[in-house]
């Protein structure tokens, strides 16, 4: 490796790796944000949060790859032009394609390694991710009994407080109702005080109740005559045990969520195409043949048929011949048949809209498989040649611009995506809608490079100006 390589390389690196952990970061800050109130006050341990935060560092991988070879290109060939390191090695006679060479290669390993991550490890990161994060939300809130209201998230059990004492122990005037047979109210335990803790490492909830009634209807009769008979037990001290299973995180099966189209990889999705397809093509082909029942004629082509009828003049008489029977044309029969062949269109027409939906989402997937990875080389090519013209390292300009094209390359593919799933554009347009877009943007910045323009300088401006300004006092001057 020759010294330009190393001066080059070791000025994109660290830029990189920063900014693809600050962007990891922010985008897991608005995950925490955004699900805030199902994530914590559960209970649920340091290793669960560690392992959603995980996978989900794995889903920001895609997002924050562009931006962070965007911004470091950026800052990299900005930091060597305001160094005049750029210009030197221009009048060494050294090429821009040769200063961006192994910035150029590395971009095209993270393509290769990208594409990978999008086939292989994002979605099995999507599956575990996305469950577990279901998971926690499902997942009950930690143990939190309140005064004077009816406490039900325990599983067959409904508790009363009267007065909590500030040590979360010590409680007062205690109603407990046992539903665990599911027989209604029959068991019915008052206690005028109650010391409530956990055992067994929280497994199981403890109340001991002192100076209490337990309330027993029908006790030991089954379905004999009398039910209200009604067994009563006083005591001065006895214990309460339910079980806190109901508050541990329960394991979802994961292939509930394996045929969304982000948990596929791309033979998955290739697969998942052609059977909508298929689907498609038997849905009009199933309306077509229903649909023939509705008809007391012979179908026939439709050019065939009017000529047909305008060869022949035997419609008129015997429709005229059907009005003057005692049982004239069916019209309806006719109108009968028509509102079913309408019925059964919007059916079929709902049902078709909504599988090629999926078709549409399922192909959009598995061409971003690809867009992802190419992503990486476009913000290439706009980041290098725009760090070489603005000339400006460090974190101020940089960012405001890498910003800017990332937001640009993100409306771009949400726009794209949204007219192609609404058919408004071909899916492979509308796919690469962004990439085609910023792809010339870049060019022309590579254009300019090359030609050493002076477009992003204020100096540049200011020189423009003048010249303008002399021309329009000469002109004023000669009038």
């Amino acid at each position: 490796m020759r010294k330009i390589d190393k001066l080059v390389l070791q000025a994109f690196f660290g830029p990189f790796f920063l900014t693809l952990l600050v962007v990891i970061f922010i985008f897991l800050l608005r995950l925490v944000l955004f699900y805030f109130a199902d994530l914590f006050g559960k209970d649920l341990g340091a290793f669960v949060y560690v392992e959603l935060f995980f996978y989900f560092s794995l889903i920001t991988i895609p997002l924050a790859m562009p931006l962070s070879v965007l911004l470091s290109s950026l800052m990299t060939f900005g930091k060597l032009g305001e160094n005049f390191e750029l210009t030197a090695l221009k009048s060494a006679g050294i090429s821009i394609f040769r200063i961006m060479r192994p910035i150029l290669t590395v971009a095209v390993f993270l393509s290769l390694f990208m594409f990978w991550f999008m086939n292989v490890a994002l979605p099995w990161a999507n599956i575990k991710g996305w469950s577990l994060l279901y998971d926690i939300k499902t997942t009950k809130t930690t143990l939190n009994i309140k005064e004077g209201i009816f406490y039900t998230d325990l599983t067959g059990y409904s508790i009363k407080v009267g007065k909590k004492y500030p040590d979360n122990k010590t409680l007062k005037n205690l109603i407990i109702y046992d539903h665990t047979h599911n027989d209604g109210n029959r068991h019915v335990t008052l206690a005028d005080s109650a010391l409530m803790y956990t055992i067994m490492n929280k497994r199981y909830l403890v109340f001991e109740l002192f100076n209490g009634k337990d309330y027993l209807e029908d006790a030991d009769q089954g379905s004999v005559v009398n039910p209200t008979e009604l067994a009563v037990h006083d005591f001065k001290k006895s214990k309460v045990v339910m079980s806190l299973a109901v508050f541990d995180l329960q394991k979802t099966d994961e292939q509930q969520f394996a045929h969304h189209e982000i948990m596929r990889n791309n033979y998955q999705l290739a697969d998942d195409a052609d059977s909508l397809a298929n689907t498609i093509s038997t849905v009009k082909k199933g309306f077509f043949k229903s649909s023939s029942i509705n008809f007391l004629y012979q179908v026939t082509p439709v050019k065939k048929t009017l000529q047909f009828f305008q060869k022949t003049d035997w419609i008129k008489p015997r429709l005229a011949k059907g009005l003057a029977a005692k049982n004239p044309v069916p019209y309806d029969l006719a109108a009968q048949q028509a509102k079913n062949m309408m019925t059964a269109g919007e059916t079929n027409k709902a049902i078709l809209e909504d599988y090629e939906s999926k078709l549409n989402k399922t192909n959009l997937e598995w061409h971003h498989k690809f867009t992802n990875a190419i992503a990486i080389l476009v913000m290439f090519l706009i980041g290098a040649p725009l760090g070489a013209i603005i000339k400006k390292g460090g974190f101020g300009v940089p960012v405001v611009v890498a910003v800017s094209f990332f937001i640009l390359l993100y409306i771009l593919t949400q726009q794209g995506d949204k007219m192609a799933k609404e058919g408004a554009l071909i899916i492979q347009i509308g796919a690469w809608l962004a990439n085609g877009i910023l792809a010339l943007i870049g060019t022309y910045f590579l254009k300019i490079a090359l030609a050493d323009s002076r477009l992003f300088e204020t100096d540049f401006y200011r020189v423009v100006w003048d010249r303008l300004k002399g021309k329009f006092v000469s002109v004023k001057t000669d009038a």
